[in-house]
């Protein structure tokens, strides 16, 4: 029996393309803070949807200087921030950033927000793929 390389190589990338992850981003909100702060704290559910896992490696967004993934840690009775660094999400698994855990470090705003403001984030995965998500600033979560 013959094997066609074609067929085999549009099997094998059909197979790659149907196992992948797919970031969802829910509940997306960014904690209210007093004017002037030069930092404030974003939370959301982070879902991969996909078949596949995938890594998420950061996120960016035009609202502020910068935009880093945090976590909230107990140390020697102390509580600390730390970089949270790139990390797995299974299919079908949530990540939570929510108030003393996981968090989105949003440093130097470019303009005030206010309750009801809408911010975009973009979310990156080590695909390339991104989700662009539109956090609302509350004063409390959803």
């Amino acid at each position: 029996m013959r094997l066609n390389l074609s067929w085999l190589l549009a099997v094998s990338c059909a197979f790659n393309a149907h196992a992948a992850g797919r970031l969802v981003v829910e509940n997306a909100w960014i904690r209210a803070a007093p004017p002037g702060a030069m930092m404030l704290a974003g939370y959301a559910t982070l879902r991969n949807a996909g078949d596949g896992s995938l890594t998420v490696i950061g996120a960016q967004s035009d609202e502020f200087g910068d935009v880093s993934l945090h976590e909230s840690v107990e140390e020697n009775g102390l509580e600390r921030m730390r970089p949270l660094g790139e990390f797995q999400i299974a299919p079908d698994a949530r990540v939570q950033f929510a108030p003393g855990g996981k968090h989105f470090m949003l440093m130097q705003p470019k303009h005030e927000l206010r309750v009801g403001d809408k911010v975009k984030i973009h979310i990156s995965t080590s695909s390339g793929a991104r989700a662009d998500a539109e956090f609302v600033v509350r004063d409390v979560a959803p």
